[in-house]
């Protein structure tokens, strides 16, 4: 079966998802049992359920692409899909790499009264020293807290 120019594929359901899950979550609880001392068995059983489902999902995509149900449209479709993935997966890293840079190139010297910040370092914590990584955390104690 061919596909036209005029039609688009959509694939239908699979239980593939759920044999992924099955086996991831063998495999997470096999090595925190691994980790406190059980057998591997549960471990190795559960990346086989993976390696057979990546067997099996890829084998159904590869065949109803070679069997000719993907056009230009769906085949673009999955590449734009792929790249909007990537991206949104870079973008979360960048968010996430951005809230460390905040923390350590300013949160941290402003609580040490950098900047116009020096009431916070003197009457919050005066002991508090600046270094990153953080080891010390500020202390709340002698900090009068009011009620409004």
């Amino acid at each position: 079966m061919s596909a036209s120019a005029d039609s688009y594929y959509v694939p239908h359901g699979t239980n593939w998802p759920i044999i992924g899950s099955i086996g991831l979550a063998t495999t997470v609880i096999g090595i925190a049992n691994w980790l406190h001392g059980s057998s591997p068995v549960m471990t190795f059983i559960g990346l086989a359920i993976l390696i057979f489902m990546m067997w099996g999902w890829f084998g159904q995509v590869i065949n109803e692409s070679l069997s000719g149900k993907y056009n230009a449209q769906v085949d673009m479709s999955f590449r734009w899909g792929m790249g909007w993935f990537i991206f949104s997966e870079v973008m979360f890293f960048a968010a996430f790499f951005g809230a460390l840079f905040y923390a350590r190139v300013f949160s941290i010297p402003w609580l040490d009264g950098a900047s116009n910040n020096a009431a916070t370092a003197e009457l919050l914590w005066p002991e508090f020293e600046a270094a990153w990584p953080l080891i010390q955390v500020p202390s709340s104690q002698g900090i009068e807290k009011t009620r409004a």
